[in-house]
């Protein structure tokens, strides 16, 4: 759950920064979040789920 919560704060945070500093337009913004919901309601939805949380784990493992 914090990893999801997590996701949605930096992704949410990117799109508010191109919308701020390059421009996206509302309507592009609104195409993504569609698309993106779409996109979790299909069968390669787990595969990213699962691509992203083994992302997470790697730059977790990521020690300084």
């Amino acid at each position: 759950m914090v990893l999801n919560i997590s996701g949605v704060l930096l992704l949410g945070t990117c799109v508010f920064l191109f919308f701020r500093k390059d421009n996206l337009k509302g309507s592009h913004a609104t195409i993504c979040s569609l698309f993106g919901f779409y996109l979790a309601s299909t069968g390669i939805a787990p595969g990213i789920k699962a691509g992203g949380q083994s992302l997470a784990s790697l730059l977790g493992g990521i020690n300084f």
